[in-house]
């Protein structure tokens, strides 16, 4: 969260995402100090013009970078050159953080899709596995007239199996099992108690970080849960009989080709 009065972004509340370990700040390309330039990077700097929005002048900046939380902090150089375009550009960054959560909730993020082993059909009273496959992704969106890359990192799932059976958020995002493994119990399987057709839905947690015009990553301070298509996987009951002899020696014998079973 932006601080006003500090300057800076701030800690959050408790169970919110872990904060940068460094502060950043932005100067002027070829600023010396107080008043003074460099004549000679004056010269060489980089030109702003033709911004996200057209024909918006911006200023060359470096992004410098310190630990945060102490007192009169050494900076150093982090990044850039790079433009800002704004026409209050002390305002920027603030201005901005205030609103990169709710833009960050409206990005087309993709939560990732539902695998189920065995699917589409598995059995009653077996464990079924089930896994996400979800990845980072990354954006590139214009806020107040700004460039603003966006990184998105999947960091939780929620799975709704269904059949009144929730399990998460937990950090888990599963995996396969080769098929003679299939029926293990995993850290993301279920076991149905009824047969049935059931709708799996993965709510998948994504938490980000952003940049401005080719400034240093910030955390995004809050997180956004976005849900995948559901999966359908339907449940059987699976059926076991005895008999005294095979198909070869009693071609009428029950289970044999041909031979209706009992109801």
């Amino acid at each position: 969260m932006w601080d006003a009065e500090a300057n800076d972004f701030v800690q959050q509340a408790p169970g919110a995402p872990i904060l940068d370990p460094n502060q950043y700040k932005y100067e002027l390309q070829c600023h010396l100090g107080g008043g003074d330039f460099d004549s000679v990077c004056l010269r060489d700097q980089i030109e702003c013009r033709n911004g996200p929005e057209g024909n918006e002048e911006g200023i060359p900046v470096v992004w410098l970078s310190a630990p945060r939380g102490i007192a009169n902090p050494v900076w150093s150089h982090h990044s850039g050159p790079t433009c800002l375009y704004d026409a209050r550009p002390e305002d920027l960054l603030p201005r901005i953080a205030a609103q990169i959560q709710q833009q960050f909730e409206s990005l087309p993020i993709n939560a990732g899709a539902v695998v189920a082993q065995p699917s589409p059909n598995t059995l009653r009273g077996a464990e079924t596995n089930f896994y996400a496959d979800a990845s980072e992704q990354q954006f590139d969106v214009t806020m107040l007239g700004q460039k603003v890359h966006v990184v998105a990192t999947p960091v939780q799932y929620t799975w709704n199996y269904g059949d009144g059976t929730v399990f998460g958020p937990q950090p888990s995002m599963g995996g396969p099992l080769p098929q003679d493994r299939w029926g293990e119990k995993t850290r993301t399987s279920h076991v149905y108690a009824d047969t049935g057709d059931f709708r799996v839905v993965l709510t998948t947690t994504f938490q980000g970080t952003y940049s401005v015009n080719n400034g240093p990553p910030l955390p995004i301070p809050g997180q956004g849960q976005f849900s995948a298509l559901p999966q359908s996987i339907s449940v059987w009951r699976s059926i076991t009989r005895n008999y005294a002899d095979d198909c070869n020696q009693n071609p009428q014998g029950q289970g044999c080709p041909g031979v209706a079973s009992p109801r």
